[in-house]
């Protein structure tokens, strides 16, 4: 009985695995929304004064999905790949002037970063809490026009209060244009998820119509470049250790250390390029591409390279 047990673990990890980039999209969602409501029941309190009503709503609002687009470049490994060392060699942004191809680079980029503060957006959004403080702070002609027609000047006056519900405005009114904020907000709300999934499908039917292979090994592509990633993790970690060991075994023996095999800068910087795939080549990323060359670079370097504080320094 023990086999089929195994057999149907095997069986879940293999889905969780297949669908990680969907679980992984449910739980940033799910906290998104988790986040939102700390932030509305917690710690936000809208002021009710014409003069921060805007600024406090609008901080709230905006300022979360600020956080996130910058947490996203932050954990994008193509955003460093491209960005290390860029400022030495402008030119690695856009090798051999392929500017299409850093084009696409950044577009990939800003879209994977722009998942998480479209996420809080929308919640937010949809929620109202934060739009309907901002808004009724405004003391713009057209926000009047909007939620004050036929109501007078008191409404005008007492717009700022309604979300506090500490208007003089009675009750039904305010009732009216709590819920006309609400609304308005709610519709943007869905205007950001229609546009954000309008976006993503033209770009994905787009970068699929033209794509210069097949959808089987386009597949075979991305399957190929996830184990890629996950062997060199593993691979890292072993050389890694294996030098660590080396060099504390020559530091306290007291000699000279055994030779190490290493890659040298140059390889180390080609393989660290964005892959931008041409047809003429029969390879799936940079590394392939660097390891099937016949004229590579066997010799490492002299000495290493250190970073300091002050600039790199060879020692």
């Amino acid at each position: 009985m023990a086999v089929p047990r195994m057999d149907s673990f095997k069986t879940v990890l293999k889905f969780f695995t297949d669908q990680k980039t969907t679980i992984g999209y449910s739980v940033m969602a799910i906290l998104t929304i988790g986040s939102e409501r700390i932030f509305s029941m917690v710690s936000f309190q809208c002021p009710c004064t014409k003069g921060q009503n805007f600024p406090y709503g609008i901080c709230f609002l905006l300022g979360p999905a600020v956080v996130l687009l910058v947490v996203g470049f932050f954990v994008s490994t193509r955003f460093w790949r491209l960005y290390t060392g860029c400022c030495l060699n402008p030119l690695k942004l856009c090798p051999r002037g392929n500017f299409v191809g850093c084009l696409k680079g950044l577009i990939k980029v800003l879209y994977g970063a722009c998942v998480a503060p479209v996420m809080w957006l929308t919640v937010a959004l949809l929620n109202g809490t934060f739009y309907e403080c901002a808004v009724s702070g405004l003391d713009e002609v057209a926000v009047i026009q909007i939620f004050c027609a036929d109501k007078g000047s008191v409404c005008q006056d007492e717009l700022h209060r309604v979300p506090c519900g500490k208007s003089t405005l009675p009750p039904e009114q305010n009732t009216e244009l709590l819920y006309m904020l609400r609304a308005q907000s709610q519709i943007l709300g869905w205007s950001v998820i229609i546009t954000a999934v309008v976006i993503a499908l033209i770009g994905t039917c787009y970068k699929n119509c033209v794509s210069q292979v097949s959808y089987l090994q386009l597949t075979f592509w991305k399957i190929y470049m996830e184990k890629e990633r996950e062997k060199f993790d593993a691979f890292a970690n072993d050389y890694a250790t294996k030098l660590a060991d080396r060099n504390l075994k020559s530091f306290f023996d007291n000699k000279l250390p055994e030779e190490f095999p290493f890659p040298n800068h140059k390889a180390w910087e080609e393989i660290s390029a964005i892959y931008n795939f041409r047809k003429s080549e029969q390879h799936y990323s940079t590394l392939q591409r660097y390891v099937e060359r016949s004229d590579r670079d066997y010799s490492p370097d002299e000495h290493p390279m250190v970073e300091m504080d002050h600039g790199i320094e060879m020692v």
